[in-house]
């Protein structure tokens, strides 16, 4: 496993950053490819936040913790992916390898958190036309809207799919398609 981690207004020991690695690492035996993992620390208002994000081929699992303790945060971020993973392990089937989900003895997962998987249920459809416009007249349309996200053919891009969205500190952001 590939790891970059980055320390967000806090200087986290190295012995906490060898705690992360040795846990998160152990979830590597999931996925196929060397995936590559970036993780966050940052404390908030005496909160230790850890962000976890795995990146393997189109996979992308993100996990956010937050606890009074940076090692606590660690073990549940672990807890959290591995029980994402479970939970779509017949959706992931084809992405991840075959003996993933082989008991372990070092795993624990409470039986209440194999929930029964359920389809996915879309329960509304919309067609609409993307007309051409830029960044700024999308924040604007989405803000008339009253939205968090907005979708438009992007101008700046020379067309290229794009939705922006309001982010939880206030901000923008936008994504991009890269064809």
């Amino acid at each position: 496993m590939k790891f970059t981690f980055t320390d967000k207004k806090v200087n986290i020991p190295d012995r906490v950053h060898a705690y992360a690695e040795k846990k998160i690492g152990k979830l590597e035996r999931y996925f196929k490819n060397e995936p590559e993992t970036s993780v966050v620390f940052s404390v908030e208002k005496g909160r230790n936040i850890l962000e976890v994000t795995i990146r393997s081929g189109a996979t992308i699992i993100r996990v956010a913790e937050s606890t009074s303790d940076m090692f606590v945060s660690i073990d549940a971020a672990v807890a959290s992916i591995e029980r994402q993973l479970r939970k779509n392990k017949t959706r992931l089937e084809k992405r991840l390898r075959k003996e993933a989900f082989a008991p372990d003895e070092e795993a624990f997962v409470p039986e209440s958190d194999e929930e029964e998987e359920s389809s996915y249920q879309v329960v509304r459809s919309k067609r609409f036309f993307f007309r051409p416009m830029t960044v700024d007249e999308a924040i604007l349309q989405m803000n008339l809207v009253d939205h968090t996200f907005f979708a438009f053919r992007n101008d700046d891009e020379g067309g290229a799919f794009s939705v922006v969205y309001r982010r939880n500190d206030g901000g923008y952001g936008i994504i991009v398609d890269q064809d």
